[in-house]
């Protein structure tokens, strides 16, 4: 071989490994055998709900994750094995399992995922750093880069005392380095939200596709029995950065009413100094109860910044408008000037304005079927949709999948899934 020859043998290597990546990595008429890698199992939020419709997917798939508190896990994913990191066998790990995020990444490669076809990571905590077989795919569900060593670090770092805030520089900075270097095992990644795609090209340089996530839309509806009430509603937890001070203070100000549904009750305590008569706080209700105020509020009030937010979602399954900070998921999910208003500044003035104009211009008499018909977008349904049609661009089969039990939901399911088999076939 001459040395001529050289750059086209490369060439032609090259060339012979694209075609390996671009080829269905799975090509058997088998049942495949499916890994979930989930950061941690100790509660049901929005990414359990997410784990949850993969199960639905895969019901034979085994789960990984770092700790497991089965009390407090829904009776779907425990039905599945699940397999817990060597984190778990620290002290008091389903409690304090934050404190051993540093130690997450060796426990994470030290998982045997041996003979696994597809690997499925749920990414919040970490997740996507598994090593996986070399012919198995590897695709990532991203419900955010990890917000306390990215965009939220300073935020974090400042409300520590000083040993973590010491602590913090050293592990953090190591934590981000494997972070952006585990990035690269992952084949191909999915983003609960644009905000959240946007994201990942920033820290990780990798391209994401927007796969929402699943919002239970069907258990809402708006309620014959209940008369539109003339106050607004904020619901979910007081934490800080979901700003429910911002909404205390606007409606103080404005007069109007509003209900505060959420805890803790300390939190509720201390907004409860600053707010007016008007503001009438509820703590935590019954899902029944919480059902009934969505359907009857004139608007929600959502003034924080969400990676994606599933809330403003399932008041408009109910048939109620959002007035929401206009960043973050929300500007994939509320549609400023027809389901809700968006308030471009963080400020007690911006909300302030939003509400006043919202009640100028008689906002609130809107037409619930249109609202309806726009949360339908976020259902199930177009969720597995997704992530099928992600599998058909990676060239797993999607007859290998289980389809969804709900029997309303499979009609509309098999549409979406065969353009989606389709679309994928198309651009090949």
């Amino acid at each position: 071989m001459t040395d001529q020859n050289l750059p086209e043998v490369f060439a032609r290597d090259a060339r012979s490994q694209l075609s390996t990546l671009a080829s269905p990595l799975v090509a058997r008429n088998a049942p495949l055998k499916v890994a979930f890698i989930h950061y941690w199992l100790v509660g049901m939020r929005g990414g359990e709900k997410v784990l949850e419709a993969l199960c639905r997917m895969f019901p034979d798939a085994d789960i990984f994750t770092h700790v497991y508190d089965r009390q407090r896990i829904s009776p779907l994913i425990r039905r599945h094995k699940v397999t817990t990191s060597s984190i778990a066998r620290l002290p008091m790990a389903t409690k304090m399992y934050t404190k051993y995020v540093s130690k997450m990444p060796r426990a994470l490669e030290e998982l045997d995922l041996s003979g696994y076809d597809l690997v499925i990571s749920s990414e919040s905590g970490p997740a996507k750093g598994v090593i996986t077989p070399p012919e198995a795919l590897h695709l990532s569900y991203v419900h955010s880069p990890m917000r306390y060593i990215w965009d939220h670090y300073g935020i974090y770092r400042s409300n520590a005392d000083r040993v973590t805030r010491h602590m913090m520089s050293k592990l953090t900075s190591d934590l981000r380095t494997w972070d952006v270097v585990s990035a690269a095992r992952v084949d191909g990644f999915a983003a609960n939200s644009r905000f959240v795609q946007n994201r990942i090209e920033k820290y990780w340089r990798r391209d994401a596709r927007v796969i929402h996530p699943p919002v239970d839309v069907d258990a809402f509806a708006p309620d014959p029995t209940t008369e539109l009430g003339s106050f607004y509603l904020y619901a979910g937890e007081l934490t800080h950065y979901k700003r429910p001070d911002l909404a205390v203070k606007a409606f103080t100000q404005l007069g109007l009413p509003l209900v505060v549904i959420g805890g803790p009750d300390k939190a509720a305590s201390e907004l409860g100094k600053i707010a007016g008569r008007n503001v009438r706080f509820l703590g935590r209700v019954s899902d029944e109860k919480l059902k009934r105020y969505f359907a009857a509020c004139r608007a929600l009030i959502f003034p924080g910044e969400e990676d994606f937010g599933i809330l403003p979602v399932e008041v408009m399954a109910a048939g109620r408008p959002v007035i929401a900070y206009g960043k973050g998921g929300v500007l994939d999910t509320v549609v400023d000037g027809k389901t809700g208003r968006h308030f471009k500044h963080q400020t007690v003035e911006c909300l302030v304005d939003a509400v006043s104009a919202f009640e100028r211009e008689k906002r609130y008499e809107v037409d619930p079927s249109k609202l309806i018909a726009h949360a339908q977008r976020f259902d199930e349904a177009t969720f597995q949709a997704g992530i099928i049609e992600m599998l058909a661009a990676h060239g797993i089969c999607p007859t290998t999948v289980t389809r969804a039990s709900h029997d309303q939901r499979q009609a509309r399911w098999l549409a979406r899934s065969r353009a989606a088999v389709a679309r994928a076939a198309r651009e090949a």
